[in-house]
């Protein structure tokens, strides 16, 4: 497969760019956890309907009082706000990885690319979401399929910031054909570090979540990603 190729070539950029390279990942993954655990944890979201859902469990009589207390309006509104900021991180860090796969010099400033296209990062995350979810209707592998379908709209974007977020979707989609089962195995190749991840992250004895394999694997697999855009672009071109 072409793109193990690929992975031996990303290592060899993670190796040329460190530490450098890190510094950055653990910049963007200390950003994305905060935002996560606030997320999760404001009054009125997730935290507080787990709750509920365990008075429930309990035995408790579902009313609606018990449902009010839970729903906070600005805990609501503060959570939708991290949920639409979070995309926006994830494709600055996305832009750094694609400079670095070109010979480019980022820095930390990428990290904050994204707010530069702010508007359109947005509007493909929330245009896809929507799509994806509508194909997920049907049965499980439409959504899957539609997931990989819009994988690189977003540097697309990036690419051509002037192009409208339709614009990107739509190329995306373009891009992908003949290629989504290439992206679905790269995807699995990483299957060992994400499980590893998530066993190591749930064994430390912290009140949060500390992503430690993720310093490693977020700019193994950002850098990947990229690389693997610009092979697609690259093969468009011939």
């Amino acid at each position: 497969m072409q793109w193990s190729r690929l992975k031996v070539d990303v290592r060899v950029v993670m190796k040329e760019h460190a530490p450098k390279l890190f510094f950055i990942a653990i910049i963007t993954i200390v950003i994305l956890t905060i935002m996560s655990e606030f997320q999760y944890r404001l009054p009125g979201t997730i935290i507080s309907y787990d709750e509920l859902l365990s008075r429930l469990a309990s035995g408790e009589t579902p009313n609606l009082s018990m449902i009010v207390t839970k729903f906070r309006p600005l805990g609501v509104v503060l959570a939708f706000i991290i949920f639409l900021v979070r995309p926006v991180i994830e494709v600055g860090f996305m832009s750094y990885c694609l400079i670095t796969t070109r010979g480019g010099k980022g820095d930390y400033r990428n990290i904050f690319d994204g707010f530069q296209i702010f508007g359109k990062t947005i509007l493909i995350s929330i245009i896809t979401t929507v799509l994806v979810t509508l194909w997920s209707f049907l049965l499980l592998f439409p959504g899957l399929i539609a997931q990989y379908r819009y994988r690189q709209a977003y540097y697309i974007l990036l690419d051509n910031p002037e192009k409208s977020a339709l614009e990107c979707i739509r190329e995306s989609k373009q891009l992908m054909i003949g290629n989504k089962l290439d992206l679905f195995l790269l995807d699995l190749s990483f299957i060992g570090w994400v499980i590893c991840d998530i066993i190591v992250t749930l064994m430390l004895p912290t009140p949060f979540s500390i992503p430690i394999i993720s310093i490693w694997l977020t700019p193994y697999t950002g850098l990947t990603f990229a690389a693997y855009y610009n092979l697609l672009i690259r093969r468009m071109v011939v």
